[in-house]
């Protein structure tokens, strides 16, 4: 029987501020970056001290490759990086030089963008050569992944349910992405939409999805807003509702407590610990809400056991 074993992709981040520019041209596939944007994402990285991505993503796949041991599964779990070190491409060499022959690939960004998870895709075909691959493009819908987030969002409802005396509406998010890149016909690129939906690219659809899902395991909830967060510097439209615009929407009709949750992160990086932390919390306090978030899943077992039964689908395919 071939050795098989599981291969998990992030986005990977730099230790220190001064690998930022190095980072950042990987982000952008070596175009050249505006000093001013390397300057203030070093300044953000500043404010947090660093981003804690790299361990937390190693630690989901220690608790992965726990769960499937624990299911009869016990296979060796990798994990690689887009943007920084370990990089993918080494990483699958190291699983060759190991002898694996078939590994189930898990992009650790469940909902599918063609452009963006196809880089990863193609970031391991490119390194694959005899070694046997199935990639699991997206995982929005999955039920556990859903559990996973209503965790945390249950524990941080009850917390301000008992302190405000009434349930808090919440505001779930998702990272945007530039309009060109989700837009079916070029003729449509110049105008900025909300909700692209049945464009060519399912990214918008699969993040209101798992929203849903999220949102139906915490009835509580008075009432729920979906926006699109951490919009990039490049040129061009980037989708929207934007978080800030959805705040003064929020804040319009009285709301004074609110909790926002991203459903499109796995665990704690930048844009959760500067743009959610600091940045938005700091908008939504200057137009009169309080405003908190839900623990990212960050070693959440819910998480590991919703990874590990995508690790075994894949596997199983692999095998015929």
């Amino acid at each position: 029987m071939p050795k098989q074993a599981v291969l998990l992709l992030a986005h990977g981040t730099p230790e220190t501020a001064d690998q930022i520019p190095e980072y950042l041209r990987n982000v952008v596939s070596g175009r050249p970056m505006p000093q001013h944007v390397v300057e203030e994402i070093q300044h953000r990285y500043a404010l947090i001290g660093r981003s804690p991505l790299t361990e937390l993503t190693m630690e989901q796949g220690r608790l992965v490759e726990a769960e499937l041991a624990a299911q009869g599964h016990p296979v060796r779990v990798y994990v690689g990086m887009r943007n920084w070190r370990p990089y993918i491409p080494d990483v699958v060499k190291r699983m060759r030089a190991d002898g694996v022959e078939e590994a189930a690939v898990i992009c650790l960004a469940p909902q599918n963008s063609r452009t963006s998870v196809g880089l990863y895709e193609r970031a391991v075909k490119a390194e694959a050569g005899t070694l046997r691959i199935d990639f699991t493009r997206g995982w929005a819908r999955h039920p556990l992944l859903a559990d996973a987030f209503a965790e945390r969002l249950r524990a941080a409802q009850t917390k301000l349910t008992a302190e405000t005396g009434a349930p808090v509406p919440v505001i779930f998010t998702a990272h945007s992405v530039p309009t060109r890149t989700v837009e079916a016909q070029a003729a449509e690129r110049s105008q900025p939409r909300e909700w692209p939906a049945g464009s060519a690219d399912p990214y918008a659809d699969e993040a209101r999805h798992t929203a849903e899902l999220v949102a139906e395991r915490v009835p509580e909830i008075p009432r729920w807003w979906f926006a699109f967060q951490s919009q990039g510097a490049s040129g061009g439209p980037w989708i929207g509702p934007t978080v800030e615009g959805t705040l003064d929407k929020v804040a319009a009709e009285g709301v004074k407590t609110l909790l926002l949750q991203p459903i499109g992160f796995l665990c704690d990086h930048i844009e959760i610990l500067y743009d959610v932390d600091i940045a938005f919390r700091a908008y939504a306090t200057k137009i009169g809400i309080r405003l908190e978030r839900p623990e990212s899943l960050n070693s959440s077992p819910t998480l590991a056991k919703a990874v590990a039964d995508l690790a075994c689908q894949s596997l199983k395919r692999l095998q015929g």
